[in-house]
């Protein structure tokens, strides 16, 4: 037998340091994609995170950090059990060195900028030693300025390393325009102070010390309000992030001892105590609580907990003491798996996104062309004026930076992911996030979706002279030994009002039609009309009651105590309370809403008509749901499917979106794009109206990001000027540039603000 070679793609999340626009990020993507073995690769600027997956066998991660560094990047790695913590640290050292750095740039170029510019305004008096006066010591002046310079430089040194670096390699990015822009004028400024000792005084009018020094200094305070801005938008993770507990007290030997959270293996006694965190995902073997899951779930009500009841990571024990086996440890757990769903979905890139990456690309390029090109008309303009060249050329480089623009989309996609994670939504990437804003036509599944997908007694309607109670409790009594979903359903519903059943003396099961048990020395019948007729049960009025049940979508079941009718009880799917809610907030927001069910026509629209559906799909079997999902797609739809059975996974990943219940089957998650962790059906419209909000604000900062070098570009080539209006100083240019980018997070970050209508 031949060998077949099977291939496992990994997916790995990286972190990428250093990045600073979004031609690092697209460079970062084009070192990574040339690989051997890369099957996708996602660089997102914003999350400074890598997501590739690969081929094992073909690459390593210590090949791909490899890559990573050789194009000029920092690749730290980060050990698994202590993921969190280290990236928080790293991230809060990041800001603390770029506010480090700012500080001492700003300590030095506030001096230079007033040495610089006192002298030029002189209406204003400003005090000005003697001794530095730019035309009676000239040289003095120039070399202060320069002494002042020279730590500016030192601080900013990473725009040059990055930038030229990235320049000979043909990706120039923003670093390169920032280096080419201030080496140019410290280079001119260098060569001035050269004349100048050379006896030629008059060059003392040509240094422009403080524009490479005051442009580094504003730069460097856009990026550290940059850094503290994208560390918010992620701030929703690090909130799952921080739920874990550090230690869990552990049972061995008989005796209980608190380890380390990351010690705790499968199979391990865990005891949690009253109003501590439940460390790790087990099931409850001995004692009795209320849990508050509403970090899982978003569900605020306590869920009781007893023996078999399963317990999950982070959720808090509210009231008694239980001992637990953990069956899911370190990233297995529920918390663990949300939180890199999360990580994944803020990492990705939506379709609106391509654009802003392609633009990206050619941007920088075309932006240093653009300045050779306006420097050296000017130039030549003006008859060889090179400090006008140089200003112009200068303030073209410094202000179209590309961060806005890289900015745009992922900041957005992190903030509306997070916000949906902190509503109970889990949206698995930015493509399901800006595909949810153009569905028209939502298909709910019935069973376990509208309903509760658990049968449950509607109606106890006994003949003349019975008590309700008593019906309910003979029949419960009889069913109480049946296997079948509606005996249980009324056997259930009996226990849940108290009732004490008595033992059936003797059971039998007629198959599709009912039992016959013996109650107390009573014979109790129970089943369909032809369990009845074949018995020779008189229904009388009871008949036309059960065709009325039966239209309203519920199942009655007769029942004869010692052969005489002795009343019906209807078992039913019951719809669930949010149903209609969520309906009616759909149909608000102009989606059309579909019904689809595997059961017969008649209880189909019984069900649909208290819900308020007016398209139901009925008696579809299961393996033809995906295809009633095609049929409304090739009719130009946008459909949305929402589901939770392991039939309806197949109709969830052919929907244009698939939403899973959060209580669904593992099957019909792992094939949604969005999951509703509360299971509540009012979280499908607020995810939509989620997206709607992201969208929009992804819109707003493209158009931003390009509406300012569309308008900024031309104004620093000089196009006011040519009309008598003021030239851009490259200072202002600095300061523009760097609010740009502060402006597009900030608008991101209103979506922190939003809340659900539903």
């Amino acid at each position: 037998m031949d060998d077949i070679e099977r291939t496992v793609n990994n997916k790995i999340i990286i972190p990428v340091g250093g990045m600073t626009c979004a031609a690092c990020a697209a460079r970062v993507e084009r070192a990574i994609g040339k690989m051997e073995g890369i099957v996708e690769v996602s660089v997102n600027f914003a999350s400074e995170k890598a997501a590739v997956t690969y081929e094992s066998g073909k690459t390593r991660v210590s090949a791909i950090r490899a890559v990573i560094e050789k194009a000029g990047y920092e690749a730290p790695e980060i050990s698994e059990t202590n993921a969190v913590e280290e990236d928080r640290a790293r991230r809060e050292k990041e800001i603390r060195t770029m506010w480090t750095k700012f500080i001492v740039s700003a300590v030095f170029s506030i001096p230079l900028l007033y040495i610089a510019m006192a002298p030029m305004i002189s209406w204003a008096r400003l005090p000005f030693p003697a001794w530095l006066a730019p035309m009676a010591y000239p040289l003095v002046y120039a070399l202060i300025e320069l002494m002042l310079v020279i730590p500016v430089i030192c601080v900013g040194y990473k725009f040059y390393t990055v930038g030229f670096k990235a320049l000979l390699q043909l990706s120039p990015n923003m670093d390169s325009l920032i280096a080419i822009g201030t080496a140019a004028a410290l280079l001119y400024s260098i060569y001035n102070t050269w004349r100048i000792a050379a006896g030629d005084f008059g060059a003392v009018d040509s240094l422009y010390f403080e524009t490479s020094g005051v442009i580094i200094t504003l730069i460097l305070l856009g990026k550290s309000l940059e850094a503290v801005s994208k560390g918010r938008t992620g701030e929703a993770i690090k909130k799952l992030m921080g739920l874990a507990p550090k230690t869990a007290i552990i049972v061995r030997d008989g005796a209980e001892a608190e380890i380390p959270i990351g010690e705790v293996e499968m199979g391990d006694v865990i005891v949690v105590k009253p109003g501590a965190k439940i460390p790790v995902d087990g099931t409850v073997i001995s004692g009795g609580t209320a849990v508050d899951e509403s970090m899982l779930t978003g569900e605020s009500m306590p869920v009781d907990k007893k023996a078999g009841d399963a317990v999950y990571a982070a959720s808090i024990n509210t009231t008694g003491m239980i001992r637990f086996r953990a069956e899911k440890v370190g990233s297995d757990t529920a918390l663990a798996q949300i939180i890199k769903l999360v990580e994944e979905a803020q990492g990705s890139k939506a379709p609106i996104a391509k654009m802003a990456d392609v633009v990206s690309g050619y941007f920088v390029p075309v932006v240093c062309l653009i300045a050779l090109a306006a420097g050296a008309a000017w130039f030549f303009g003006t008859g060889g004026d090179h400090r006008f060249a140089l200003t112009i050329f200068i303030s073209v480089l410094v202000i179209a930076c590309p961060c806005a623009l890289g900015l745009a989309t992922p900041t957005a996609i992190m903030v509306g992911t997070g916000k949906g994670a902190e509503n109970g939504i889990l949206i698995k990437g930015g493509e399901a996030l800006e595909t949810a804003h153009k569905i028209d036509t939502i298909v709910f599944d019935k069973t376990g979706t509208i309903t509760e997908g658990k049968p449950a007694v509607t109606d106890v309607m006994p003949a003349n002279g019975v008590a309700d109670d008593f019906l309910l409790m003979m029949t419960a009594s009889a069913e109480k030994g049946s296997e079948h979903p509606l005996g249980q359903a009324i056997a259930s519903s009996a226990e849940d009002r108290g009732f004490a059943l008595s033992e059936a003396e003797s059971f039998t099961s007629f198959t599709g039609r009912g039992i016959k048990a013996q109650v107390n020395g009573q014979v109790v019948l129970a089943g369909n009309r032809k369990l009845m007729d074949e018995s020779g049960i008189a229904l009388a009025d009871f008949a036309e009651t059960g065709d009325r049940l039966a239209e309203e979508g519920k199942t009655p079941m007769f029942v004869a105590i010692d052969g005489k009718a002795a009343g019906i009880i209807a078992v039913a799917d019951v719809v669930k309370r949010s149903s209609i809610a969520a309906i009616d907030s759909l149909r608000k927001m102009g989606v059309e809403v579909a019904m689809i069910t595997g059961d017969n026509k008649k209880t189909a629209l019984a069900i649909a008509r208290q819900v308020g559906i007016e398209r139901v799909l009925s008696e579809v079997l299961p393996g033809d749901k995906s295809e009633a999902v095609k049929e409304l797609q090739t009719g130009g739809r946008r459909v949305a499917m929402v589901g939770d059975g392991i039939n309806d996974a197949p109709a969830l990943a052919q929907a244009d979106v698939g939403i899973a219940i959060g209580s669904g089957t593992d099957v019909a998650i792992e094939s949604a794009d969005i999951v509703l962790m509360r299971s509540e059906l009012t979280d499908v419209s607020t995810a939509i109206e989620l997206s709607r909000n992201t969208i929009r604000n992804i819109k707003q900062n493209l158009f931003w990001a390009f509406g300012y070098n569309t308008i900024g570009i031309p104004i620093a080539a000089g196009l006011l000027y040519l009309f008598g209006g003021p030239l851009l100083n490259p200072i202002f240019a600095a300061a523009a540039m760097s609010l740009s980018s502060v402006s597009v997070l900030t608008n991101a970050l209103r979506l922190k603000r939003f809340r659900p209508a539903a």
